[in-house]
């Protein structure tokens, strides 16, 4: 298949069981029927999972609050291409 934009042929990556077409040179993202409903749960589950963890974390900062994490979300890992 070919990038709409550049007319180059569109690279095809798996990342978390999702194939997810992409263009190297425009870094456009291009997806299947039901990829993006896939997409949407498993972040919704990502997040929970991930709100669950900093809830059970009983680190507190120096004014009693507790720590925050960088968090990393689904789709920067799906995406991340670079």
């Amino acid at each position: 298949m070919l990038c709409p934009i550049d007319k180059l042929p569109l690279v095809i990556a798996e990342r978390s069981g999702i194939e997810i077409d992409y263009c190297p040179q425009c870094r456009g993202v291009w997806l299947d029927r039901g990829e993006l409903d896939k997409i949407i749960e498993r972040s919704d589950a990502y997040d929970r999972d991930d709100d669950r963890k900093y809830r059970d974390d009983d680190r507190k900062d120096r004014d009693g609050y507790p720590k925050k994490k960088k968090r990393e979300s689904l789709l920067s890992e799906l995406f991340d291409f670079g």
